[in-house]
């Protein structure tokens, strides 16, 4: 404790003490230097500055004042009103029915290639000086039992006949003018379409005609041959290589 109240009036003695050393203090005051007023002295003269003319002229497009250009906002089309909300979402039992017309015209399409040509077809048209004709038929793909019926001038010269992957066929007389000759696809073998070849070959092997179909059931193949009259020249032709050939023969016998 009596520490304590020695240091409170050390402190206080110290605080008092510094007190009137700073109240003893005098200061210096220092006089402000004196000036002339330039005004007041008649040596000294302002001249004043002469303004310098610009030889630039102004351009009078300086002073005018242009607006920005807008740009040029197309009209947008204008919304018809309507009571009813428009919804783009579209109805699901429409998109399965195209869907599903379209799947069953793909079919319809495929059934039509499998099944063959629906309508008669004409193969042509072919001329010949020959007495008769060879008309041979074959299925030119996997034989798988397609059945033809022949006719010659409407009549039936072969009711019913497989087709088989060797050729078949007939020796047919020709009419002179006109010979109509029609295959009738009586069924479909197990494989597609009735598919078939023809060769049509004159007396002396030489093929007049070559050609192919794929028939539907019921549907007819259509082939004309027409027969020309021999001409004067190759007849006597025909009938001089006769006449050299018998001959040949007697000259041998001989």
């Amino acid at each position: 404790m009596k520490i304590l109240i020695s240091f409170l009036i050390f402190f206080s003695i110290t605080v008092s003490s510094f007190s009137q050393i700073d109240s003893e203090r005098i200061g210096i005051a220092i006089p402000a230097e004196e000036t002339e007023d330039p005004k007041d002295d008649p040596e000294l003269i302002i001249e004043p500055v002469e303004e310098q003319q610009n030889d630039i002229k102004p351009d009078d497009n300086d002073n005018v004042v242009t607006a920005p250009n807008d740009a040029k906002t197309e009209a947008l089309p204008k919304k018809e009103f309507s009571m009813v909300e428009k919804n783009n979402l579209r109805n699901p039992g429409e998109l399965f029915k195209k869907q599903l017309d379209r799947q069953l015209k793909f079919k319809e399409d495929d059934e039509k290639s499998n099944n063959g040509s629906l309508v008669n077809q004409f193969l042509g048209e072919y001329r010949t000086t020959a007495k008769a004709v060879n008309i041979i038929y074959r299925d030119h793909q996997y034989p798988d039992g397609d059945k033809i019926r022949v006719f010659i001038n409407k009549d039936i010269v072969v009711p019913s006949v497989v087709l088989t992957s060797g050729f078949n066929g007939l020796l047919l007389p020709l009419d002179e003018g006109i010979n109509e000759i029609d295959f009738l696809a009586l069924n479909q073998g197990t494989s597609g379409p009735n598919t078939a070849e023809f060769q049509v070959l004159d007396e002396f092997g030489n093929v007049i005609a070559v050609n192919q179909w794929n028939l539907a059931t019921g549907v007819k193949a259509t082939i004309i041959v027409v027969k020309e009259k021999d001409s004067p020249l190759k007849l006597k032709s025909q009938s001089v290589e006769k006449n050299d050939s018998t001959q040949t023969s007697n000259n041998k016998s001989n």
